[in-house]
């Protein structure tokens, strides 16, 4: 396996990163990488599932003599998203030359299998390939899935010939796209592989051990105040102060949901808060606003706004310095790219009662300059 990030797994329900690293690996080098199944060499279950997005229902048995390449993905995964862009490319490159790409959109929360979000999400993408949702688990159950991502590629004949987990190997997956794509027609030059989009996805990026997928929610969560704490109610939470890595702290009044945490009340002061201490690079939480409203949700590292150089992509400046999210939708946004990889603390605050967090996500991969 080429390049190897964290993959997220539904099964069991929690996060388990490819690199389980005690010490600082170049990119491949990974341990405890997961195992393909068995499934290659065999003839393609059916894809499953409905709506369909930008298509008609496809079937396998209508694509006979076409390459197909299924892609299991979750439009709040952070390594899907990183992915789209290789995907998006080869499906402008190669599908004038029988390349079908199909997004098999399997949920990882409830919201996620709204038609409504899901569309957004590809629209917002800019993904023209066909996607289906896959709200039962149907197709990921066909195909004895674990992981997102998850890539599989399907040769003229309907046999699965390649089966590729998480992120990396780019280019190992567009040689096999052109090798079944001469199979139907010999004739065919290929291209040279595309040019890695992100740095972190050069030979010779490393990736440091980082906290794992923090889950908000009672079913998977870890939080640190726990005092007063019931399921599906809401109860008023004290910060100890004292932060351990890898557990939610909380602050004011919250409620607390199987998937998510929700501030419980409006306020018009920014005392209630998510706090955790963590170990990586880049932060990201997935937010859903509970009614379908906006609001702000302000963010500060070891006490201070963030600054220039390790804001996230989403983070915005008011006029008086504090750093803060613009929350309009379910998705996923990215709160710190920090420029140094580190040990922090970062506490979120909203005076809104709509302010519902469900995972924080990590990412710790840089190119060290020599």
């Amino acid at each position: 396996m080429g390049k190897s990030i964290d993959i997220r797994i539904l099964r069991p329900s929690f996060s388990v990163p490819i690199l389980l690293l005690l010490s600082l690996l170049p990119l491949g080098q990974s341990h405890a990488e997961p195992k393909a199944n068995d499934l290659v060499g065999t003839k393609a279950p059916p894809i499953l599932g409905d709506p369909w997005i930008n298509s008609q229902p496809l079937r396998i048995e209508d694509l006979r003599g076409k390459v197909i390449l299924i892609d299991i993905w979750e439009y709040t995964c952070v390594n899907c998203i990183r992915t789209l862009p290789y995907l998006k490319e080869w499906h402008q490159r190669y599908s004038k030359d029988g390349l079908v790409i199909i997004g098999v959109h399997t949920p990882e929360f409830q919201f996620s299998k709204e038609l409504k979000n899901v569309k957004t999400a590809v629209e917002q993408f800019g993904i023209e390939y066909p996607v289906v949702l896959d709200n039962e688990y149907l197709t990921w159950n066909n195909y004895k899935n674990r992981y997102w991502p998850r890539k599989y590629l399907i040769d003229k004949n309907g046999v699965i010939r390649y089966d590729h987990i998480g992120e990396g190997s780019y280019d190992i997956t567009e040689r096999k796209i052109q090798e079944l794509l001469h199979e139907i027609n010999p004739s065919l030059v290929p291209l040279t592989p595309m040019d890695p989009i992100r740095d972190t996805d050069k030979p010779g990026a490393v990736c440091y051990p980082t906290t794992p997928e923090l889950y908000l929610g009672f079913y998977r969560g870890k939080l640190g105040t726990s005092e007063n704490y019931s399921p599906y109610e809401a109860a008023n939470f004290k910060d100890p102060g004292n932060h351990e890595d890898g557990y939610i702290y909380l602050n004011g009044r919250w409620f607390s949901n199987s998937e998510f945490l929700r501030h419980a009340e409006k306020t018009d002061h920014l005392e209630d808060y998510i706090a955790i201490q963590y170990h990586a690079l880049e932060v990201n939480l997935v937010i859903k606003p509970a009614e379908g409203g906006s609001f702000r949700v302000y963010a500060v590292q070891d006490g201070r706004p963030i600054s220039p150089e390790n804001r996230g992509g989403d983070l915005q400046v008011d006029e008086t310095g504090q750093t803060y999210l613009e929350v309009r939708e379910a998705r996923m946004y990215q709160i710190i790219k920090n420029k140094e990889f580190g040990t922090h603390e970062l506490k979120l605050a909203s005076k809104s009662d709509e302010f519902g967090a469900y995972a924080f996500t990590f990412g710790s991969c840089e190119i060290l300059e020599e």
